[in-house]
């Protein structure tokens, strides 16, 4: 496998300097396949994050990035993409080396990482940032749209790559300035990000990088320096972060959790349906924060297929990230596995039934890897239908009409994805209207990050990817004046 080779893997970037912690830790890598520490990285503490913070706010107020024209900072972010290509190779190793995501799709979503800031430069390129338009109060009134400020960019460890080049692009581009928080579990990418704006000649202070645990994230996202806080994660921790926000009146966009459905409707046949939602569910091992984890079927073919998506979970092969011929790779820690045995524990207990999986896979005695799982006999309000598991577990919910299942669809505090199975593409867009979801998609879990992405409900606040993610990243100004001469 690829190596990944930081330069200054004990050292934060702060203010265009690699600088040691003054109150951080050390944050160990762990390989889920292994459990064994692969590397080590250097954490920051409260200090180092107001450190970084008054950085990116001297690089946003004096240091002229904010002031350049945006065909400027476009070309910037393009020699930024440049760099990271370079790096794929690491870039897609990292991935796997740390969550244990399959090395076979590293390249494809190391790819579409890189891709996020070419989007961002094309939604700038084709973006009014000023525009004179008609006002009965003054002879040059102007709508113009300038950088929000310093971003706190904070990631999850489930696609740790994509999730901060759709900020960083974004934010770059409108002229913004950024702390970025990774994962502690997930730190590596962001490391490559920050040595390639070295390279690509971004100004001093204008990317920061300070992986961390939660208290010093939690200190990050109050410091007053902070003009937007961009966040994608869990809906606890989101809440948290909304709560902050609204204290200081502070700009934020929220990407959270998902308890997303999947209606199947009856031209679908048990073995199409299988295959499309056990290729959904086995996806990074179903810590995907989209995931279809809801699979509401007609009554009448309930048990059939359920007969269907056991044959086919049975048959995925469980491995290793590194062997060619895994189908699905452990979850990324003991803490996630853990996660998933409490709720599949709490489905039996609450009477649902397991067809298949439920357990690790017994020949695999190193690593953190479970089953993919799939319930029967679940009902709308057991927690495993309300709660988002993040993990290879698919909960099997009959329906009698089309209108019931929209119905239990929509009955969900969040709204992030949502598909219908069929091959009806009018039927499709009929029901696809009717569900309260941030994306939806005819046939399986599908995205599109050029799109808008983002939730309806306690799925989130506000999108990233195109034109409306761009705007995240800008406050807009009205200006009256007399004729300019």
């Amino acid at each position: 496998m690829m190596t990944v080779k930081l330069q200054h893997p004990d050292r934060l970037l702060i203010g265009g300097e690699w600088v040691a912690p003054v109150d951080g830790a050390p944050i160990a890598v762990v390989s889920p396949d292994s459990e064994e520490v692969v590397m080590e990285v250097a954490g920051a503490g409260p200090g180092d994050m107001d450190r970084a913070v008054a950085a990116a706010r001297r690089a946003f107020d004096d240091g002229g990035w904010a002031d350049l024209p945006p065909e400027q900072r476009i070309d910037a972010v393009e020699r930024l993409a440049a760099a990271l290509d370079r790096r794929a190779d690491e870039l897609g190793a990292a991935w796997s080396l740390q969550m244990g995501a399959l090395a076979v799709l590293a390249p494809i979503f190391a790819g579409i990482g890189t891709q996020n800031l070419r989007d961002a430069v094309k939604a700038g390129r084709g973006f009014a940032f000023e525009a004179r338009v008609e006002s009965p109060v003054a002879s040059d009134a102007r709508i113009v749209h300038e950088p929000v400020g310093v971003v706190a960019a904070i990631t999850p460890w489930n696609v740790p790559y994509m999730l901060m080049t759709a900020k960083v692009g974004p934010a770059l581009v409108a002229g913004c300035t950024i702390v970025m928080k990774p994962s502690p579990e997930t730190p590596l990418e962001a490391y490559i990000i920050a040595e390639c704006a070295e390279e690509a000649g971004l100004p001093p202070g204008v990317i920061n990088l300070v992986p961390s645990q939660r208290e010093a994230a939690d200190h990050l996202m109050r410091n007053p320096g902070i003009d937007k806080v961009a966040f994608t994660g869990s809906t606890a921790v989101g809440r948290q972060i909304a709560q902050v926000c609204a204290e200081q009146v502070r700009r934020c966009t929220l990407e959270l959790g998902g308890k997303s459905a999947a209606i199947v409707l009856d031209d679908m046949s048990d073995e199409e349906v299988a295959a499309i939602l056990t290729g959904a569910i086995t996806t990074l091992s179903g810590q995907v924060c989209a995931m279809l984890s809801r699979a509401l079927v007609p009554s009448h073919r309930h048990d059939g297929i359920a007969r269907a998506i056991a044959a086919a979970m049975e048959a995925i092969r469980i491995g290793h990230s590194d062997d060619p011929e895994t189908q699905m790779g452990p979850l990324a820690t003991r803490r996630q596995l853990e996660r998933v045995e409490h709720y599949v524990e709490i489905g039996v207990k609450e009477g649902a039934t397991i067809v298949t999986g439920g357990k690790k896979p017994p020949q695999l005695n190193r690593g953190v890897f479970f089953e993919p799982t799939l319930f029967t006999g679940v009902t709308n309000d057991m927690t495993i239908a309300r709660e988002e598991i993040f993990g290879p577990v698919l909960c099997l919910i009959p329906y009698d009409t089309v209108e019931d299942a929209i119905r239990i669809a929509n009955d969900s505090i969040y709204g992030l994805n949502a598909s219908v199975l069929t091959h009806d593409a009018a039927a499709a867009l009929a029901i696809g209207r009717r569900i309260r979801s941030g994306t939806f998609a005819q046939n399986g879990l599908r995205s599109d990050f050029s799109l808008p992405m983002g939730g309806f409900k306690q799925s989130g606040i506000g999108r990233e990817g195109g034109e409306q993610g761009l705007r995240g990243y800008l406050e807009t100004k009205t200006m009256l004046l007399d004729t300019v001469t």
